[in-house]
């Protein structure tokens, strides 16, 4: 989505603007910019098509400098790529404006504001929000008021900042549905979509809460509620570093995030086992009384978190005895559910400022589900902040589109879950104490699994060179981790891929098979083993080229036609979140292969924060 960064300081605020855009590539954009106010109060802009690359020549060649700045990087909704559509926009050379979001009524306030004589440069749903502010500055005095009497009028998610030429000093910024946060700085103020932007420069930030707005100048901070009461929000301080966002010695951000998994799984468990034991507090100090009263599981989640959530019903249901249901997030708000009283509302997201995933759960709680609890990775999240309970990620920065250590998190985060509610049916003390140990086994295993087999990938991703389409094939719960594989390749690579849970290959899919389409099968050692193997009899019987993931002892064999890599044995418990790494590497060495933008693929954004 959309990225915002803004900053007002006695010093160039360029290179901090420049830098921000930088750190906010992941999110998915098309195009970026930067309006100041400089020296010689006027209000001065650069924009450009493509990369924020493209956008560096032209600050050298203009020599762009002021101390009150705002950039952009946009991600197309209203109007097509283009340099004319490209943030900030700007009014009569005076005002200037960032956006991220949507204005619903976006077409009613052109029709408006035309017929009061105002020239629109863009397609743009934003562009009517600097000439709505434009308009009441005439008449509200300063661009606080103005900014205030603006809100009044639109109808949509956002999050916005404003600067007006006459006062290099003053920046407004406001947000309803979208995420904003402020840097604190000495003398100086920043603001951004999320903290990495603003990691350089400060620690100290403030989170706005939806319907806030605040008129900020280099010495001084107010903020005001929906209510427009005075408020103080709390500055929290980041432990992420400033150079926990960089590539290091990787090629790209997904195969660092790829290597960082036993990392990122350590520390998702770390204060959370005792003696082999969860410590349920991990959840919240009201969880135990919250658990106790859980009849049953609704998990909300889009992409990836979707997938996690689809793992997670199996493991609720086989494990822990309990019912599960999981559902799109854009679906269920659309929809009218039949409430199931007691039920834990399970929300899933790697931004905690997913949308759709947002309103999903405002809608179960209008509907009277019941408590909720979070499973996020960003601690300071609307989605956390919404929710009764909340367990940490603790991935880190992620910043490739394609989620990774994300996935991996979230399922160790899940099964914790798992534990939490089976040892109030059937879950014994010694399968609890067995879990734990799988889990706590699993960093090392990921580590030595990904040393022994990345070469053998790239190896085996050369066979999808000039292919364009391929299934993914799983049972039990490695039927959401074939979907997660497809999901990658496809994301990444720009391969049609699909997954089928293998025993739906006679009801359709096997007309697709021949020699043309590599079937990718994830087979580890479970109780469905014997079913797989004969599904993937199938596809060879009709010349279709397998490449299975196994666990050494199912001992399935290579032949002509049928690749073998073997993972690692592990217990089938845990055997989704291992399976689910080495299709990672899959898809981004076929990515590498076929010369994508890995980390930024096209038409996607990192997080999803518009409807």
């Amino acid at each position: 989505m959309c990225g915002i960064v803004g900053a007002v300081a006695e010093r160039d605020v360029v290179p901090i603007l420049l830098e921000g855009l930088r750190r906010l590539e992941y999110r998915g954009y098309d195009s970026s910019g930067i309006a100041v106010v400089n020296r010689e109060h006027e209000l001065a802009r650069v924009r450009a098509l493509g990369k924020v690359r493209e956008l560096e020549p032209q600050l050298q060649s203009t020599g762009l400098h002021g101390g009150l700045g705002i950039a952009h990087t946009r991600w197309a909704t209203h109007g097509k790529p283009s340099e004319s559509n490209a943030h900030p926009h700007i009014c009569n050379n005076s005002v200037s404006l960032v956006h991220n979001g949507i204005i619903e009524n976006h077409d009613e306030l052109r029709a408006k504001q035309i017929n009061q004589g105002y020239a629109f440069t863009s397609e743009t749903d934003s562009e009517t929000i600097v000439h709505e502010v434009f308009h009441h500055l005439e008449t509200e005095g300063s661009l606080f008021n103005a900014v205030k009497k603006t809100l009044t009028f639109l109808e949509g998610a956002f999050a916005i900042a404003v600067i007006n030429k006459k006062d290099a000093n003053n920046m407004v910024v406001a947000r309803s549905g979208s995420p904003l946060v402020i840097g604190i700085g000495i003398g100086e103020y920043f603001i951004a979509s999320d903290v990495a932007a603003l990691l350089p420069v400060t620690n100290r930030f403030i989170f706005l809460e939806d319907g806030d707005i605040a008129n900020i100048t280099r010495t001084s901070l107010e903020i005001f509620d929906e209510n427009d009461n005075s408020v103080e929000r709390e500055i929290k301080v980041s432990n992420i570093s400033a150079d926990s966002a960089d590539k290091g010695q990787y090629r790209h951000y997904m195969l660092k995030e790829i290597y960082e998994q036993p990392v990122a799984i350590a520390n998702t468990l770390e204060g959370r086992i005792l003696d082999k034991k969860l410590i349920e507090e991990s959840f919240g100090i009201n969880a135990k009384e919250i658990f106790d009263a859980v009849e049953g599981v609704h998990i909300l989640a889009c992409g990836t978190s979707y997938h996690a959530g689809l793992v997670a019903k199996y493991w609720l249901e086989s494990i822990a005895k309990i019912p599960c249901s999981v559902e799109i997030a854009s679906e269920f708000r659309y929809r009218k559910p039949v409430v199931r009283k007691n039920s834990l509302v399970l929300t899933l997201s790697q931004s905690g400022e997913t949308a759709d995933t947002l309103a999903a759960l405002e809608e179960a709680k209008r509907l009277g589900f019941g408590h909720s609890l979070a499973i996020c990775n960003v601690p300071e999240s609307s989605l956390v902040r919404a929710s009764d309970l909340c367990l940490m990620t603790r991935a880190g920065p992620e910043i490739g589109v394609a989620s990774t250590k994300a996935f991996t998190t979230q399922l160790v985060a899940l099964m914790l879950l798992v534990v939490a509610l089976g040892r109030r049916r059937t879950l014994t003390a010694d399968e609890e104490s067995t879990i734990i140990g799988e889990l706590i086994k699993l960093p090392n295993k990921i580590e030595n699994m990904l040393s022994e087999v990345d070469g053998k990938i790239i190896k085996l991703s050369e066979k999808f060179t000039e292919k364009f389409h391929s299934l993914f094939l799983g049972r039990g719960s490695m039927y959401p981790i074939a979907m997660e594989g497809a999901l990658k390749l496809k994301e990444i690579s720009y391969i049609h891929a699909e997954a089928y849970p293998a025993g739906e290959l006679k009801h359709g899919p096997l007309a697709l098979v021949d020699n043309e389409m590599p079937v990718v099968v994830v087979a580890p050692n479970d109780d469905l083993l014997e079913k797989l193997k004969s599904n993937m009899h199938e596809v060879f019987a009709r010349g279709g080229q397998l490449i299975v993931f196994a666990d050494p002892a199912s001992n399935i064999e290579a032949s002509d036609g049928i690749d073998v890599l073997d993972i690692v044995s592990v217990n089938e418990l845990v055997a989704p979140i291992i399976f689910s790494i080495p299709l990672q590497l899959l898809s981004y060495h076929v990515a590498v292969i076929k010369g994508t933008d890995v980390d930024q693929p096209r038409n996607l954004a990192k997080s999803v924060t518009v409807e």
